[in-house]
């Protein structure tokens, strides 16, 4: 049996495959994610845990409970993430739609960074630290500086990418330099990060709310430096929305268009034929890791320009972590990552709908974890559905080598 710890290439073959399932793969991981979550639902039903008590003398009832559950918690998604065919008013009517558009913006952005990363063959678990720098960034120029309209915001959004390309860089460099495990180094570099960025915002002069004293909190950001609303007061929906738009064709054209794109695509799929080929693979890491850092600064910028008030550590609101998952069920395409991205916000958006519902919030984290799981298992998904096994390409081979027998 190989080593997975001596041989990188196994790990990086189970990524290429979970990256390369294709849409059919991730349609059927969110349909057994659904399953799974209105298993939850029903069996927290209490309508249907009291029919239970008779279900053998009557069973309709339990059925028709276990349905009316499972209808009530789909209609709750549908009127929290969609449109609310139950309010009086337009805007009330219409607002769901924009908050699943708000808060998949965020995801979006992060989700294309880690995403970059996947397809080089990087695991960033980063996302966090990344973004929480890149915030940190932003604060600085939104707070510090008074620009005009429109170059300030530009400088702001700028600060926050090259904070997080900066942060995530230092990463590339160490696994070139010396080795060091991406996914070690960037989960201990998540907690100093948060670590700094609360220092920071506790420390008057640097990013401390000059009106707020005894909790980490920055200073508002100025007007001109904030990202405006599209579709006036009533809504929440700002230009983050047109960030991660313009993000996703960038991050398209770059991965499948650019001469760099291109040499992340081949190092992503064989490291050792890429040596070969004469490419930098070292170099090739340090760039890539700030490339997907620069993209979760993005959603950093989102984040912190997208309000008017300063904001607190907590900022982050897990989505490093949340863009992992958008990133495995996009398979790290941009039209992928993108749909998974407004999947996710729906979620987000639709839990306090839920919730007033009778639903446990918890059960649409439940349906997150579980279509992770069955887009991180391939081979779950194939037995469930019976479909043929596919090999994926073996990344340690190198034409003339035969890897394989020297294991």
């Amino acid at each position: 049996m190989v080593d997975s710890s001596k041989n990188p290439s196994t790990a990086r073959n189970l990524l290429l495959e979970v990256m390369s399932g294709g849409p059919m793969r991730a349609l059927l991981a969110i349909v057994l994610g659904f399953l799974v979550g209105s298993v939850f639902i029903v069996s927290t039903d209490e309508a249907f845990q009291s029919a239970l008590g008779y279900f053998f003398s009557r069973p309709s009832d339990a059925l028709v409970a276990a349905a009316a559950a499972i209808g009530a918690g789909f209609v709750a998604l549908f009127e929290g993430s969609i449109y609310n065919g139950s309010s009086n008013d337009f805007v009330t009517a219409t607002r769901p739609i924009t908050e699943t558009l708000r808060l998949s913006a965020p995801l979006i952005l992060a989700g294309l960074g880690i995403a970059l990363g996947f397809r080089v063959g990087l695991f960033n678990i980063g996302g966090t630290g990344q973004l929480l720098a890149g915030a940190a960034g932003a604060a600085f120029v939104s707070t510090k500086f008074e620009l005009p309209v429109g170059l300030h915001l530009l400088f702001a959004i700028l600060a926050a990418v090259a904070a997080a390309a900066l942060w995530g860089g230092i990463v590339g460099f160490l696994k070139a330099r010396t080795g060091a495990h991406e996914v070690i180094v960037t989960i201990m570099m998540n907690y100093i990060a948060l670590s700094l960025v609360t220092w920071m915002m506790r420390t008057p002069g640097i990013l401390q709310d000059p009106e707020v004293s005894g909790q980490p909190k920055t200073a508002a950001p100025f007007s001109s430096a904030q990202l405006p609303a599209l579709l006036g007061d009533d809504y929440a929906l700002h230009a983050g929305l047109l960030m991660a738009i313009a993000a996703t064709f960038f991050y398209w054209w770059f991965m499948e268009r650019s001469v760099l794109g291109f040499t992340f695509r081949m190092v992503g799929k064989n490291e050792a034929a890429a040596r070969v080929a004469g490419v930098n693979v070292n170099r090739t890491y340090i760039l890539a890791m700030a490339f997907s850092a620069g993209f979760v600064g993005l959603a950093a910028a989102n984040q912190a320009l997208g309000r008017s008030a300063g904001f607190p550590p907590s900022l982050h609101g897990g989505i490093g972590f949340d863009a992992i998952t958008v990133a495995l069920l996009g398979g790290g395409s941009a039209t992928g990552v993108f749909l998974a991205g407004l999947l996710f916000g729906a979620f987000k958006a639709a839990g306090p709908s839920m919730q007033i519902a009778g639903i446990a919030p918890e059960v649409l984290l439940i349906v997150q974890g579980s279509i992770v799981l069955f887009i991180a298992a391939p081979p779950l998904i194939r037995a469930i559905f019976r479909l043929p096994a596919k090999k994926p390409p073996l990344l340690s081979q190198v034409p003339g080598k035969n890897v394989e027998a020297e294991q």
